[in-house]
């Protein structure tokens, strides 16, 4: 018996991403054993899918997002409203459902759209008294009632957070509102969530990824800190992966918060003290195709759209406010070198320039005391970056991780806290790529809607969702766009010579659309529809 492929993908408009400037074509994909066999070769098959002319790329890579936050998110209150009332009409429509003692918990309010920040005396009035927390769109802030400000010690004055803020009225009386750190004070009432809930919300997410065409993620945060949602977060991905319940190839971070001196040889290279890390030395790369340890995640600062980021200068529309990092500087960077040391690849969360500053310093320090070639360190969103601080981390081979989605969802707000002047320095695209960096794919789910062809849509349009321009001269092209979200997103995780790519050898995870994204009408990018996805050449998703 002759071989035959397990599938063969004909009748494709394929973009394989290979060759001078990504732009290699093929109209057949042979797959065999989960990956590419062959391209453009007539391969007997036990099984063809004709796609009927429809494009075949790569399949997706979100290089960060929050998959149990948004999968438990998903069974919240969506809070993406229009108005102040609206979400107290939200609130009060979910607390008459709930049965007594039961929270009402939402998801996604942002100020910028409804106003202001919902306040604890309303939401007592909406709920009924009940215990209410509502998230913001950023992650970086929530509003509680007043009987979780009874439950926090919080109910008539505030108390100092390092990193953080409980913000007060004019009287010095809690509002309800905790910013950054302070939200952990929650974390005795809420965590740690049941492996088993995890493990429902991972799938819920999951599946519908699988729906947009992602087949690889990266989790931006497990096991500790405020983004953490339990000490053994790890062990629920394991839990799912081992019950077929884990749709996408899943990389996670795990947060700075979770290391500790690890006892090793002298010799082994971790520096003075060791380093610190993981129990049995586990650090980036344990696992494999399916889930992986990424880097370590580090939080330098807070939100752009929350005025909790750390500036040079002051927000635009609010003088006098700069923002701040969320720990003494000093302690930031020694997070970095001490995991720099113990061989982790590093993400940190920066987004205002003078954290950006701050990562920068870190992770030039940590090269000189334990030089590390391709280390790939991270910095996670990249938000608000001068010229020189693009320079400079191409010089330092930082990648950057920016989220071209923010521009439209959030990017009214940005722009109102920036100001025309500083707007082109938010989330850059064409500069990354003019500099030599890579451009990379994600979306920071569930901030903002997190579908790959908005945020590529996003990339090459540079408008906000009120029609604004929001940094035009920082557009790319749409295969520029596509690249980001494939071969880019890809190189970030250290995975670009087995995934974002059609060739041979490569994992067989395709995404078949209705359009090219590369060279469709710009305006149509986000139109385009995902009609079905593949993942190690098995369909996992049709339309």
């Amino acid at each position: 018996m002759s071989f035959q492929a397990d599938l063969l993908v004909t009748n494709a408009r394929v973009r394989t991403l290979t060759g001078p400037g990504h732009t290699g074509t093929a109209s057949s994909v042979a797959i065999w054993g989960g990956r590419v066999l062959a391209v453009d070769e007539d391969v007997p098959a036990r099984e063809v899918l004709d796609v009927d002319g429809a494009v075949v790329v790569p399949g997706f890579h979100d290089a960060h997002n929050h998959m149990a936050w948004y999968g438990l998110a998903l069974a919240e209150v969506d809070l993406r409203l229009g108005s102040l009332e609206a979400v107290y009409d939200a609130v009060a429509a979910r607390a008459a459902t709930l049965p007594p003692g039961a929270w009402v918990i939402g998801e996604g309010y942002d100020e910028n759209k409804i106003g202001a920040h919902p306040d604890r005396d309303a939401l007592d009035r909406a709920s009924g008294g009940r215990r209410v927390w509502l998230k913001h769109t950023s992650g970086h802030m929530c509003v509680v009632s007043s009987a979780l400000l009874e439950d926090l010690g919080l109910a008539s004055a505030a108390r100092d957070v390092s990193g953080g803020l409980v913000v007060t009225d004019d009287s010095g009386r809690p509002t309800g509102l905790l910013q950054e750190t302070a939200q952990s004070l929650l974390s005795e009432l809420v965590l740690p969530y049941p492996t088993a809930t995890l493990v429902d919300a991972v799938e819920r997410a999951g599946r519908a990824y699988l729906a947009e065409g992602l087949t690889s993620v990266v989790e931006a945060g497990v096991g500790g800190g405020w983004i953490g949602k339990s000490p053994v977060e790890v062990a629920a991905y394991q839990a799912a992966l081992d019950a077929g319940r884990l749709p996408v190839r899943t990389e996670l971070m795990v947060t700075s918060d979770v290391l500790h001196d690890v006892a090793a040889h002298a010799d082994d290279g971790f520096g003075p003290g060791l380093g610190r890390g993981l129990d049995l030395g586990i650090r980036t790369g344990l696992g494999d195709d399916r889930l992986r340890l990424g880097p370590v995640k580090v939080f330098s600062d807070g939100s752009l759209i929350g005025h909790t980021c750390a500036m040079t200068e002051d927000f635009a529309d609010t003088p006098g406010v700069r923002g701040y990092l969320q720990a003494d500087a000093e302690a930031i960077t020694e997070r970095i070198v001490t995991a720099h040391r113990a061989g982790w690849r590093v993400a940190t969360h920066a987004i205002g320039d003078a954290a950006i500053d701050l990562v920068l310093d870190a992770v030039e320090r940590a090269q000189a005391s334990v030089p590390r070639p391709d280390a790939r360190h991270r910095i996670e969103h990249f938000g608000v970056a001068r010229p020189d601080q693009v320079r400079r981390a191409a010089a330092l081979g930082v990648v950057p991780v920016p989220q071209g989605r923010f521009v439209g969802e959030i990017g009214d707000g940005m722009l109102r806290a920036l100001g025309p002047e500083r707007a082109g320095w938010a989330y850059r695209g064409r500069s990354l790529l003019d500099a030599g960096l890579p451009l990379v794919g994600s979306s920071d789910r569930p901030v903002v809607a997190g579908a790959p062809l908005l945020g590529m849509h996003d990339l090459v349009n540079r408008r906000t969702d009120a029609g604004a321009p929001l940094g035009p001269e920082e557009a790319v092209t749409g295969l520029e766009a596509l690249v980001a979200y494939t071969h880019g997103s890809a190189y970030a995780s250290h995975q670009e010579g087995s995934r974002g790519r059609v060739a041979p050898g490569y994992l067989a995870d395709l995404a078949v659309l209705s359009d090219d994204p590369a060279t469709c009408d710009p305006g149509a990018i986000r139109d385009v529809a995902v009609l079905a996805t593949l993942l190690g050449g098995e369909v996992v998703h049709t339309a």
